[in-house]
């Protein structure tokens, strides 16, 4: 009778894995620290673009310096493309960026590393940055959706 006792009480002080519906099917949720790395073994898609992960911070761009150059993921870097770098998301992860100034939005794809300024949260391509309206600024209060993680190459 104790050893059933003692069975539960392990039991009972075990984590249980939170769950959600997406889909219509349960599945785990990835923790935090899953969600930021780099080294994802399966693309997480959103259904119907509802965010994955959501973030707000400052974005920045980059351009001509960089124009022509390789990027972290062996890509050459086009300052017009909808391209973007983020410190640890993995390579090919989309992002629905929102400039919280103006409600402009663009999805970008993440191909590059960065930003490397204090306080920065994303890098935005010359064509992304244009199309939130923040090249005059050079910065800008942003919303961050990620719509469907990359598999990181």
């Amino acid at each position: 009778m104790i050893c059933i006792g003692i069975a539960f009480f392990f039991i009972g002080c075990t984590s249980t894995p939170r769950f959600a519906e997406r889909g219509g099917r349960s599945q785990e949720l990835p923790s935090p620290k899953e969600r930021e790395s780099v080294s994802s073994t399966q693309p997480e898609r959103s259904p119907s673009d509802k965010p994955l992960l959501t973030l707000e911070g400052i974005a920045s761009y980059y351009a001509d310096d960089f124009h022509g150059k390789q990027t972290s993921n062996g890509e050459i870097f086009d300052m017009n493309s909808l391209t973007a770098a983020h410190r640890t998301f993995p390579f090919g992860t989309k992002i629905r960026v929102t400039n919280l100034e103006n409600a402009k939005t663009v999805i970008v794809r993440v191909n590059d590393r960065g930003p490397f300024k204090e306080g920065r949260m994303i890098d935005l391509s010359r064509g992304a940055a244009q199309a939130l309206d923040l090249i005059r600024t050079g910065t800008a209060r942003v919303r961050l959706e990620v719509l469907e993680w990359g598999k990181g190459n």
